[in-house]
């Protein structure tokens, strides 16, 4: 019977195993150190915050692996003879494999500053952060985080639960800047100041000081000031974990290098999720994407093809999600930063500074390109639908309330937006009449 071996029981690698043996009964495993069953990687922070306890944030029974004939082994992949398809493990064990799927995830980002090694410096990506975290902030009383990911948010929330004092340095003029609108990060910017975080923009860090025993003590910025602190949050994004597959023959640039059917230069080795840069680009879609959504759908291609379907990954219209202590945020298709040419953003926002939208169009056709949502559900299919059907803006104002899972706010509003909307556009247009003169 051909064996499939996954590395990885993130979201990519589990839904590939799931996805196989829902159309064969080929011999599966899933081989993970971090953990010994699947979990929600996104729900790490309600354990810590007391909201959840660990089988609350695994999806899945734990006789569901048995009763499906996926086996879970626990360990660390140290190398991977891909010549005799054998799998090297840490223990000294070695595994073979007819078919092989790396979904190793990714890792936080450090930058070479002095000190980032010291103890009380980490990331939040694995259990074992998370488990680093209980223990470094057990006699925490002041906290600085670095890098205005989303991965700092989650981690200034989790403190501010115990009440440590959270110092937040963001290079960027606003939170998120570099993928926000402004308008968009500045109203998230207000919003983390609400809850008591000490929120810094347009600062660097120089430096991590550490004391005699070799734990951080403080942080240096680049304008000179030193803030004291127990705990180093490092948010300033994540990268492929890939390391210990490099000169194995594996093409790696960035992440491992995939064709439009998610395989490897090297035969019968596929990769999905987080690790994963595509050769070819796919529309507007970065190359590397670390998302959740992306490593599901990675994984339901994969399962496709690995039981005789062969399929092209093809993720469609851009979409994602995440939360920003109480607002939660959803973007569909594109809305840059900065507008391109030919392009325009219409922001309106409630007056509670609770709630948002932000839409992207197209200025020669008006057609719709992507929207911002905060503190407003939608529905996503309504949107892929709409990206796909190339509709008009004026068009999606009117059927919002048909995209929003709350249209009685919607109906609420409806006036102030359309209002909001045409005054922006009358501002547009005498601005470039003015540009003309």
């Amino acid at each position: 019977m051909e064996h499939i071996v996954i590395i990885g029981n993130g979201i990519a690698g589990i839904t590939t195993a799931r996805h196989i043996r829902k159309f064969s009964d080929k011999k599966i495993t899933v081989i993970s150190g971090e953990s010994e069953f699947f979990f929600s990687r996104t729900a790490l922070m309600y354990i810590y915050m007391g909201h959840m306890i660990w089988e609350n944030i695994k999806p899945y029974e734990d006789w569901f692996w048995e009763k499906n004939r996926i086996e879970l082994k626990k360990a660390w992949v140290q190398s991977i003879d891909f010549e005799n398809r054998s799998l090297q493990f840490s223990s000294e064990e070695a595994m073979k494999y007819d078919k092989l799927v790396i979904a190793t995830g990714s890792l936080p980002n450090k930058f070479g500053w002095e000190g980032e090694d010291l103890k009380g410096v980490q990331g939040l990506v694995t259990k074992q952060d998370l488990e680093l975290l209980e223990e470094n902030t057990a006699n925490c009383r002041k906290a600085v985080i670095i890098g205005g990911g989303l991965i700092g948010v989650e981690m200034a929330e989790m403190l501010r639960t115990r009440n440590i004092d959270v110092t937040f340095l963001v290079r960027e003029q606003a939170f998120w800047r570099n993928v926000l609108p402004k308008q968009d990060a500045e109203l998230i910017s207000r919003h983390i100041k609400s809850h008591g975080v000490d929120l810094r923009h347009n600062t660097e860090l120089e430096k991590i000081n550490g004391d005699s025993g070799g734990r951080v003590s403080s942080v240096q910025t680049k304008d000179g000031e030193e803030i004291d602190c127990q705990v180093v949050g490092l948010s300033v994004g994540v990268h492929p974990n890939v390391a210990f597959l490099k000169e194995c023959g594996l093409e790696i640039d960035k992440g491992i290098l995939v064709d439009a059917f998610l395989q490897t230069n090297i035969p019968d080795v596929y990769a999905a999720g987080d690790c994963v840069q595509q050769r070819e680009p796919i529309g507007r879609r970065k190359p590397v994407e670390a998302v959740w959504y992306t490593g599901r759908m990675m994984g339901e291609t994969l399962g496709q093809t690995l039981t005789g379907n062969k399929m092209r990954y093809n993720p469609g219209h851009w979409f994602n999600s995440a939360k920003f202590f109480d607002i939660e945020y959803q973007t569909y298709g594109r809305v840059m930063a900065d507008p391109g040419e030919k392009e325009q953003h219409f922001h309106w926002e409630h007056r509670d500074g609770t709630k948002a939208i932000t839409i992207a169009y197209n200025t020669e056709n008006n057609q719709f390109l992507g929207i911002n949502t905060f503190g407003i559900r939608m529905n996503h299919m309504i949107f892929d639908q709409w990206l796909t059907e190339e509709r008009s803006i004026e068009y999606v104002l009117k059927n919002l309330k048909d995209a929003n899972f709350d249209p009685e706010f919607y109906e609420r509003h409806e006036k102030e937006i359309f209002r909001s909307f045409r005054e922006g556009l009358k501002v547009e247009k005498a601005e470039a009449v003015g540009k003309e003169d």
